[in-house]
């Protein structure tokens, strides 16, 4: 095979570079308990958007910070209830798409939730007020002022409320929730799931937000990761903090949280991937406990993948069983 990391076998049983923070585990209760001090001011309405067979909603709530979310939330008219969910993210600087690629799952009887992340493409709102750049992206956002002020500590609680919200509808089972995405939402689709266990199918594709210090470490932060090189240049530009701030990135790095999930994972690994390298994917997926399975795309990059969507699919359908 084509080689761009490690070889396979080394790849299978590589855990990652990036230091893990001590503290991870009390950093991460303390920014979940966060959300039981303020008001969600959750709010749903109709969408100029409809379907035949499916109501559609806009729907908003109010995430940490005081920064306020959108979601696009699809739910059957006719299902049983309660029925299952499908949480969607979206890849990197994007957003939640077109309503008539979700209607697949509410033919199938599902409802889906797809999220807008905050400060990017998308209807949610950015109120993050840091020191430092605020150009270069979203991984560097906040590491002037420290671990709490992060900005994918944010992104990554949104999920969370996002999951809770859905969860919470009186047609949702809450015990039948699923989660997807690729690149940025598959790392989205990861925390969510490490931080909400309750999720049970989780489905992410070529993960980004996985192990920086070995994306640097293979001089491959050039494209989606070119922040943290831009921070250094700017910030450290003689490496002076440098084991302090991978250490600091190991608060939001995908692989120190997996072993948290408890659903079903079916993973979408991309061995010639330059944007999200294989080692950084393998680093979470090998890191996971719970049961799990791997599609590896031996021949493909960061790019669309052939029959992702049907394998997916057909996963998330053990749901109705």
């Amino acid at each position: 095979m084509s080689q761009l990391d490690l070889p396979l076998e080394e790849l299978k049983r590589y855990k990652g570079t990036n230091p893990c923070p001590e503290d991870l585990g009390d950093y991460w209760k303390k920014a979940l308990d966060e959300l039981d001090s303020f008001s969600w001011d959750v709010n749903l309405s109709l969408s100029e958007f409809q379907a035949p067979y499916a109501d559609c909603y806009d729907l908003f709530f109010t995430g940490t910070g005081g920064a306020r979310v959108y979601a696009k939330y699809i739910k059957p008219k006719k299902s049983k209830t309660p029925h299952p969910a499908i949480l969607e993210f979206h890849g990197y600087h994007s957003n939640s798409g077109d309503w008539s690629g979700k209607l697949k799952y509410a033919a199938a009887g599902f409802s889906v939730a797809s999220m807008d992340c905050r400060g990017q493409g998308g209807k949610s709102r950015d109120k993050i007020d840091v020191a430092g750049p605020t150009l270069e992206g979203h991984i560097i956002r906040g590491l002037e002022d420290g671990k709490e002020s992060l900005m994918f500590r944010a992104i990554f609680l949104d999920t969370v409320q996002l999951a809770r919200i859905v969860m919470s509808f009186p047609e949702v089972d809450e015990n039948r929730i699923g989660a997807t995405g690729g690149s940025q939402g598959g790392g989205l689709t990861l925390a969510c799931a490490s931080l909400e266990p309750r999720i049970k199918y989780v489905a992410p594709i070529f993960p980004f937000l996985s192990d920086y210090k070995r994306v640097w470490d293979l001089d491959l932060d050039l494209d989606a990761y070119a922040e943290i090189r831009a921070y250094f240049r700017y910030y450290d530009p003689l490496h002076e903090r440098e084991e302090d701030i991978f250490n600091t990135l190991g608060y939001i790095d995908v692989k120190n949280l997996v072993s948290r999930i408890r659903g079903k994972v079916l993973m979408a690994i991309t061995l010639l991937d330059n944007i999200c390298p294989p080692s950084t994917q393998f680093a979470a997926f090998n890191r996971i406990a719970s049961e799990k399975k791997s599609l590896l795309y031996h021949d493909f990059g960061h790019e669309d993948l052939p029959g992702i969507e049907d394998y997916i699919f057909t996963f998330f359908m053990e749901m109705l069983r």
